[in-house]
């Protein structure tokens, strides 16, 4: 019997569009892999919507708060629905960056030094001799991220502008100059190293989603000891959070930092961007998987008790 999958995606969060594209190429490729799919533009009444549908799997293409935060994990356990990624708590804990280093700390993974402040603080005077780099703390799509760079007189102020909606905690962290590296988790197997390259300031939403905004080189041009402790730190931080399924591990390199230079664990993303140009299948392909392999392996993963 084919496996109905319920795709769900949009929602509400700042990463609404982001979530419709991963939803829509997720969809597509489901569908030449043989499910049957329904796409689910999830509001409040999810609840409804899903015991109208009774699909077999959800596939979980949500970005943002409501979707990688553990709640909609907990619905889908409540209601015992098998769905795609991390489960409640590594959710919830991935999603907030703080907790989230404090674990990667515990585990011996490289984080940056950082602080936990009231945005109305940040935004008096420096909170560390530049540069230093302020975002919110449980937000994706590096909305809201501010680099405050080597000489610069004041703190960022568009932080108290009154359509900020990403906390009034933010985290203010050291600045690390070099290469943005990332490498995706399918299960218990790290797969290559993508390096990033921009002219923006930095891997901000633009360089991830308009046309030309960055450059992904697969495998990253690293040596290989390097690639290597990469790889090895990407599946030692999906373990340490407890995280299942496909992730992304996000990392700064500076080469230019003593003999081996300085490599840091930013963050992982649970719910990656899923289009068919998308990091984590730019990756899967390099590893020989196509985006239907990729989707139909996620699917076949899915279980509740994540």
């Amino acid at each position: 019997m084919t496996k109905h999958v319920a795709v769900l995606m949009g929602g509400w969060s700042n990463e609404r569009p982001v979530s419709l594209a991963s939803g829509a190429g997720c969809a597509a490729a489901l569908r030449r892999a043989g499910y049957r799919v329904t796409e689910v533009d999830v509001g409040r009444d999810i609840a409804h919507v899903l015991e109208q549908l009774k699909p077999d799997v959800a596939f979980n293409a949500l970005h943002g708060t409501f979707g990688e935060s553990g709640m909609i994990q907990g619905f889908l356990e409540l209601i015992q629905l098998p769905y795609t990624h991390s489960g409640v708590l590594a959710s919830a804990l991935a999603m907030d960056k703080h907790q989230a280093k404090i674990v990667f700390k515990a585990a011996g993974i490289p984080v940056t030094d950082h602080v936990i402040m009231h945005r109305a603080e940040v935004a008096k005077a420096h909170a560390m001799l530049p540069p230093y780099v302020v975002k919110p703390i449980s937000d994706g799509s590096s909305f809201g991220v501010f680099i405050i760079k080597e000489g610069q007189s004041h703190p960022p102020q568009e932080i108290l502008r009154e359509d900020w909606n990403s906390g009034d905690d933010v985290m203010v962290e050291r600045y690390i100059p070099g290469r943005e590296l990332t490498c995706a988790v399918m299960g218990d197997v790290a797969l290559g190293v993508t390096e990033i390259v921009t002219d923006l300031a930095f891997y901000n939403y633009e360089a991830k989603y308009a046309k030309g905004g960055s450059s992904h080189i697969v495998p990253a041009q690293i040596s290989p000891n390097i690639y290597d402790k990469v790889q090895k730190m990407a599946l030692k931080a999906h373990a340490a959070l407890g995280c299942r399924g496909v992730t992304r591990t996000d990392f700064r390199y500076n080469d230019k930092a003593g003999e081996d230079g300085e490599l840091v664990c930013l963050e992982i993303n649970t719910q990656p961007g899923m289009t068919e140009t998308s990091l984590v299948p730019e990756q899967a392909a390099a590893a020989g998987h196509s985006f239907e392999d990729l989707v139909t392996w996620m699917v076949e993963d899915a279980s509740c008790n994540r």
